[in-house]
């Protein structure tokens, strides 16, 4: 699988969140793609994408100016079997951005 998640510090993050996503939970890369991310930030405060099930157990939530651009965003190819080329292929972009996946 050729894959990348851009976007400075969350770039190791998120590709620890999306490959983590994809071989221990088996999503699909699309799934892993659009997935909800979190961040680590330099400060140890963390940001997160989704935070209604964290603010109901008391956590304190820390808002971002600009999320379009705070959490990455992606793009994959996966092939579905390395020991088999005619299964053929599965491709995400991520909906962050623009973009697509496409093949011919």
């Amino acid at each position: 699988m050729s894959f990348g998640v851009m976007g400075g510090d969350m770039q190791p993050q998120g590709h620890l969140q999306s490959i983590v996503r994809m071989l221990d939970y088996g999503q699909q890369p699309q799934a892993a793609c659009d997935a909800p991310r979190w961040k680590v930030n330099r400060d140890f405060t963390i940001d997160i994408e989704t935070v209604r099930a964290l603010e109901g157990l008391g956590h304190t939530i820390k808002s971002i100016d600009d999320p379009y651009m705070d959490f990455g965003s992606g793009q994959y190819i996966w092939k579905l079997d390395r020991n088999d080329p005619e299964r053929g292929y599965v491709a995400a972009s991520d909906s962050r951005r623009d973009g697509l996946a496409a093949g011919f």
